[in-house]
């Protein structure tokens, strides 16, 4: 353990909203820069702890639990709100430290929760990094670049598209690695396997992240209606698919704040999770021959998430924002782990300004 990541502390802070868990790295010196780390789905503020060491002495740096995640208070999340719930929450942790502004990273679903957290209160972010973020118009059951649905109600994307097996082994706490484990998602999925193994001390401690994620109708994935349209199932109004699905989540208004705080987008360029090709879009896998019934690509084609990312922040920047892209070679889900040299570089010179 290096000397940064003993400086690194757990603490629970009472908000107005929820007793919320988060690392935190206190700044060496009188810093200049406020950071909040918003993490992904079945994770935690866990997975950034080298990332926050790794950061420059100066910064005050915080990655909460999300509520359902971690060890955050277990409070249940409303999907009928979109990402709302998690958004309100980080306003509460800021106001908890006194933080008037900070600069925001998203991954993943973090990426969609701190794009609804700029979009509620954009003079609170200073500068806004995107990594491996969710499409703007919420994971599966959408077409085009501009999100448009494949059905009425959605179906395709919300609490009954996510695998019950791995819900049912979160549940367990199962620790093996056996295929669609946990452990095996963790190695497999969140990390290009090809270019990134994590220590087996990396590999327990996210293990057990993930483990802590809680499971059920109110939490994840949340609830399901049935549908007639493929693949027969649509989003609930509770619980964190469905709070990220498509009939609750759309925050593409980003593209229309005036002025927003400047944008770097950082993905890998063989995510398997979040891309146009993605592993865990049922549409995708229905044209791969993987769910049987797919109807075809002119019912049911597979969601475009980087298109739809690229459009709206190609939009903001008509509304005098900057935007950077960087797309890292070999790549997975998770840049700031799997190529922290080159993530660090990106990050630390878009907080500061050298851009």
């Amino acid at each position: 353990m290096n000397t940064m990541e003993k400086n690194i502390v757990s603490r629970q802070l009472e908000t107005a909203r929820l007793r919320t868990h988060m690392l935190e790295r206190a700044a060496a010196e009188a810093g200049t820069r406020r950071v909040l780390l918003i993490h992904g789905n079945v994770s935690s503020g866990e997975f950034f702890r080298e990332l926050m060491a790794a950061l420059p002495a100066e910064w005050h740096v915080v990655a909460p639990d999300l509520r359902g995640y971690g060890h955050t208070e277990a409070l249940p999340i409303d999907a009928s709100r979109g990402v709302r719930d998690w958004a309100d929450d980080l306003l509460g942790v800021l106001d908890a430290l006194d933080w008037q502004d900070a600069d925001v990273l998203g991954w993943s679903l973090g990426g969609g929760v701190a794009l609804q957290l700029t979009l509620d209160r954009p003079l609170r972010v200073r500068s806004l990094t995107l990594v491996a973020p969710v499409s703007p118009y919420g994971f599966g059951g959408t077409h085009g670049a501009a999100g448009i649905p494949n059905s009425p109600d959605f179906a395709g994307s919300g609490g009954g598209t996510v695998n019950a097996a791995f819900v049912a082994a979160v549940a367990a706490a199962d620790r093996s690695d056996a295929p669609g484990s946990p452990r095996h998602v963790l190695k497999t999925f969140y990390v290009n396997p090809a270019r990134f193994t994590p220590t087996a001390e990396q590999e327990e401690r996210w293990l057990e992240s993930m483990l802590l994620t809680r499971t059920g109708d109110d939490f994840y994935p949340g609830d399901a209606v049935p549908s007639p349209h493929w693949p027969h199932v649509a989003p609930g109004t509770r619980g964190v698919a469905n709070a990220f699905s498509a009939q609750s989540m759309n925050v593409s208004a980003f593209a229309d704040l005036h002025s927003p705080p400047p944008v770097l987008w950082v993905r890998g360029d063989a995510d398997a999770i979040i891309g146009d090709s993605s592993l865990f879009d049922l549409a995708h896998l229905g044209a791969l021959g993987a769910v049987p019934g797919w109807p075809g690509a002119a019912a049911c084609p597979p969601q475009p998430m980087l298109a739809q990312t690229r459009a709206v922040l190609e939009r903001a920047t008509q509304q005098g924002g900057q935007v950077r892209e960087v797309v890292l070679p070999g790549v997975g889900h998770s840049p700031f782990i799997e190529a922290p040299e080159a993530f660090l570089a990106a990050f630390t010179a878009h907080v500061e300004g050298r851009r």
